[in-house]
């Protein structure tokens, strides 16, 4: 959820002033996108630093917010002598010219602040969330419609871009993975020219963008009899992914819902042909968040956060299975 005020962000990250470069952080805490600007928090005020060309709409969007032109950020900062900034933004050449320009300002890296508020979704979030979640359900659903012998990994990859505009997404939130046969056993496959033919497995994994926020699904679609693996391998992957599916509640594990996916996959004998991690959070960007993997921090999930599940085991040279849908946590 939004900090309720400059002074609840700047508790969180333990500083008197704290400066956003981000974006999406911008857009996340203003509501505002803009491709240049700042956002700086102080004592009992949120100033809003845009160039003239974003002005006007700020001044109508930007509410609680004090907006300034961008040029008037220097003068400020020159004035405070803490101010901490984004660790995961700010480079190292950026701090060092800020250090330069501001002498008298000490800045601190500090990490995930505006992270930790973007984790739970406010109702307003959750519903442009839903509806890119149902654009993207419709684009799978029209997914058979079109694999006729001799159509493209690309040819479908375009045709989901266009379905997503015609269906009134923003845009595709990334480049849609479209993979035929044993291309499906590289789990980030580029679309390529390959052309489909009758029997081909093929996954696609898309999503589309509304109102700024970001769905992700895959599915697999068997064009002709499946294989004795690939019918075992399609089990293995929906059991674990419903298996977690069943855990995800607030307060869940992140580890222990990956631990609980690999088990089941290796019941069947696969957990080692799982190669990526169980899921990650989802909301303004396609990753943000928690990622939910054994190899990353533990965290206890939150309500209103949006996470994925997707399991998935790939066999090099022969094929892959990666089924995924997002979970408002309840």
């Amino acid at each position: 959820m939004r900090p309720s005020s400059s002074n609840s962000l700047l508790r969180h990250a333990d500083i008197p002033a704290f400066l956003v470069t981000s974006l999406v952080n911008i857009r996340y805490l203003t509501g505002v996108e803009v491709s240049a600007g700042a956002v700086l928090f102080t004592r009992n005020r949120i100033m809003l630093f845009v160039d003239p060309r974003y002005r006007e709409v700020a001044s109508k969007v930007a509410a609680g917010c004090t907006v300034r032109a961008l040029d008037d950020l220097a003068g400020v900062l020159r004035r405070i002598p803490v101010c901490g900034c984004e660790a995961e933004v700010v480079t190292l050449a950026q701090k060092d010219r800020w250090r330069k320009a501001f002498p008298s300002t000490k800045f601190q890296p500090k990490k995930d602040v505006v992270a930790h508020f973007r984790r739970s979704k406010d109702p307003r979030e959750v519903r442009m969330f839903r509806k890119a979640q149902r654009i993207t359900h419709e684009m799978l659903r029209r997914v058979p419609s079109v694999l006729r012998t001799g159509i493209t990994e690309r040819e479908i990859a375009r045709k989901l871009r266009t379905w997503a505009e015609d269906l009134g997404a923003d845009d595709l939130a990334f480049d849609p993975i479209v993979a035929f046969g044993a291309h499906t056993s590289r789990p980030h496959h580029h679309p390529t020219t390959r052309a489909f033919k009758k029997g081909d497995i093929v996954q696609i994994d898309v999503g589309a963008r509304f109102g700024g926020y970001c769905a992700d699904q895959s599915r697999v679609f068997f064009t002709g009899k499946k294989t004795s693996q690939q019918e075992r391998a399609f089990t293995a992957v929906r059991d674990a992914k419903e298996a977690a599916e069943r855990a995800v509640r607030a307060g869940a594990s992140t580890h222990a819902l990956d631990r609980l996916a690999r088990s089941v996959l290796k019941k069947f004998d696969m957990e080692q042909y799982f190669v990526h991690s169980l899921g990650h959070g989802v909301g303004l960007e396609i990753h943000e968040g928690v990622t939910l993997s054994q190899k990353r921090p533990d965290q206890k999930l939150l309500r209103s956060e949006i996470i994925t599940i997707e399991p998935g085991v790939y066999f090099p040279g022969k094929f892959g299975i990666r089924l995924e849908d997002e979970i408002v946590i309840r």
